[in-house]
């Protein structure tokens, strides 16, 4: 049986403050194929050294993971993040953000099994696996369940609703993913593009979206979307407009008003 293998890629700049807890959540999982770029934008901070560090200790585990660490100015986080898509080698891309960890030793794990992914052959494999999110402080504490939870069947329109799967809980398939790169052009909702974009060749191609039905992520809420909210909605407008059209985003996005003081989970 061949071991499906999973690339993460974190992205740093100056993120010596919550990195560890991210670099200790991949050192720790069971599942021997693992594959971490950590691309940093020239930190000016201890974040380089962290990485290195990590990176030895990786190396001395006997675990079989992978770390490379590669760090020189970059033209922002989805730039960055083309560069560790381009430089991954495995069969899942994962985005996990610095202050961002796996729930479990053995999330990938599950995720394997669950899924079936070691008995597949590569052009059988689902084109997305993806699952729930929790929150976290700027602690790694628990908070809650990320208000938009995803659908039991995810398809590209789902996103109509918002983004019901967090990047961080949106494992998709490398030869996919590499064709269907970052656009630059956005600052802060590029992701959101991205996994649409991800979802419809899913669809052209005839290649399922799978519901691992767990939770495979725990965000730290405070970001670059968070820091500048109104540009950031602004942005995810456009984005929504451009695959669903003026008039369905509109109505969308009046929907997504009132939703806003339900209670959670509504």
């Amino acid at each position: 049986m061949i071991m499906i293998k999973f690339s993460v890629i974190t992205i740093t700049y100056n993120a010596e403050a919550v990195l560890e807890r991210t670099l200790q959540s991949v050192l720790q999982q069971t599942h021997e194929d693992v594959e971490h770029l950590i691309i940093d934008g020239a930190s000016t901070d201890g974040t380089v050294a962290m990485a290195q560090r990590y990176k030895a200790e990786s190396d001395a585990s006997g675990r079989g993971h992978k770390v490379i660490v590669r760090s020189e100015p970059d033209d922002g986080l989805y730039h960055a993040m083309n560069k560790g898509l381009t430089q991954a080698s495995g069969d899942y891309i994962i985005y996990m953000n610095a202050g961002d960890c796996f729930p479990q030793a053995d999330t990938l794990e599950q995720i394997a099994r669950r899924c079936h992914l070691n008995e597949l052959p590569s052009d059988s494999l689902p084109a997305v696996v993806y699952g729930r999110t929790d929150i976290v402080d700027g602690q790694g504490r628990y908070l809650h369940p990320r208000r938009l939870q995803p659908p039991k069947k995810l398809s590209w329109r789902s996103f109509r609703q918002g983004m019901l799967v967090c990047h961080q809980a949106f494992y998709a398939r490398m030869d996919l993913a590499k064709n269907v790169q970052y656009d630059t052009q956005y600052r802060y909702s590029a992701d959101v593009d991205w996994c649409i974009r991800v979802m419809r060749e899913a669809d052209r191609l005839s290649l399922p979206l799978v519901d691992t039905g767990m939770v495979v992520a725990n965000y730290m809420e405070e970001g670059e979307t968070t820091r500048h909210h109104r540009e950031s909605l602004r942005e995810r407008y456009r984005v929504m407009a451009k695959h669903y059209g003026h008039v369905t985003t509109f109505l969308m996005h009046c929907w997504f008003a009132v939703r806003r003081f339900l209670p959670r989970g509504k």
